[in-house]
């Protein structure tokens, strides 16, 4: 990136910054692990902790060329959507998973999900197995070049669905594509927090050992190891909330499936109408005091949204359902 591209992305009000990548490793079977540095970065921040910040990552395109944003402003989304797909590269969703150094030596830390050993996806917030995050990460090298939209410090950017209110216990669900979401929300949570998490992985290799939590805070790894997508992860939700092992597998048809499932306290991608955010219901209420944040396939998603809300009957106030990704379908953005 030029002298002149970085002065003028400099007056959006956001961060799109080309950046250098400088380190990648494969971490686990599954999870590639890269940092993402540039002297913009330090311009990185949010209004108070980073939780389940998302940005975006735009990978090169086939002839192996970022996009020019030189001439970048507030129109830049709908120009760079005008070029065709296959000109202006990629664009994929991923969970910040740290954020080190400081000042120009700022780097992101970013977890990328591939080839899940039960076939699917790499760890965007959705990919076919043949996603351009998948295909990037596998020979994912030091020097190489992407560019990051990102929140700049002093400015409303989104991102952050962590919203659990005066909520006095606490729920994370997630599959690997969450975790570094959920790792995320552990590390910010204050020190009194009560709650329990329950991450889904491809395989036994994949359970991290440094995912710091509050002392009332408990995670179960949840390792696939050939069986089902989400079979786990649903029986374990519902005999942490029931007290009781599920008598039915989780079944969910295919024309249930919202792919762009995104529920939230405030925000409804089916068109639902919110009313605004209020506090979680307290008192006589089913699971009073409960916040649920639950991330990961959209298959997977939709059975538990059906079964908590639906047949628990949590308040929709108390619980974001959000669909990372749809096995088998590459997502966009």
């Amino acid at each position: 990136m030029s002298t002149d591209q970085n002065e003028y992305v400099a007056t959006l009000p956001l961060l799109l910054t080309e950046v250098e990548v400088r380190s990648a490793k494969r971490v686990s079977p599954s999870f590639v692990r890269v940092e993402l540095g540039g002297a913009a970065l330090g311009e990185f921040g949010v209004d108070g902790p980073v939780f389940d910040q998302r940005i975006k990552v735009i990978f090169p395109n086939s002839a192996g060329n970022l996009p020019d944003f030189t001439a970048a402003d507030e129109s830049w989304w709908t120009s760079w959507m005008e070029i065709p797909e296959d000109e202006r590269g990629s664009m994929r969703t991923y969970t910040i998973r740290d954020v080190v150094g400081s000042g120009e030596d700022t780097r992101f830390v970013v977890d990328i999900v591939t080839h899940a050993h039960d076939g699917a996806h790499d760890g965007a917030h959705g990919d076919a197995l043949d996603g351009a995050g998948n295909a990037w990460a596998q020979q994912a090298a030091v020097g190489q070049r992407l560019i990051v939209m990102a929140p700049r410090r002093g400015h409303d950017f989104g991102g952050i669905e962590w919203s659990p209110g005066q909520a006095t216990r606490l729920l994370l669900v997630g599959d690997e594509t969450a975790l570094p979401a959920i790792r995320g929300v552990l590390r910010d949570l204050p020190a009194d927090a009560t709650g329990a998490a329950f991450v889904e992985v491809p395989v036994d290799g994949d359970v991290p050992n440094d995912v710091t939590t509050p002392n009332d805070v408990t995670v179960s790894w949840l390792p696939r190891n050939g069986a089902a997508r989400g079979e786990a992860l649903h029986a374990a939700v519902l005999a942490h909330l029931t007290g009781e092992a599920p008598n039915e597998a989780l079944i969910v048809a295919e024309d249930e499936i919202d792919p762009d499932l995104w529920e939230t306290p405030i925000y409804s991608s089916s068109g639902e109408e919110v009313a605004e955010a209020t506090a979680v219901p307290t008192g006589e209420a089913p699971y009073a005091g409960l916040y649920a944040w639950i991330a990961g396939e959209s298959k997977v998603v939709t059975g538990l949204r059906r079964k908590l809300v639906n047949d628990l009957g949590l308040d929709r106030k108390q619980v974001a359902f959000m669909g990372y990704w749809r096995e088998g379908v590459s997502m966009r953005s």
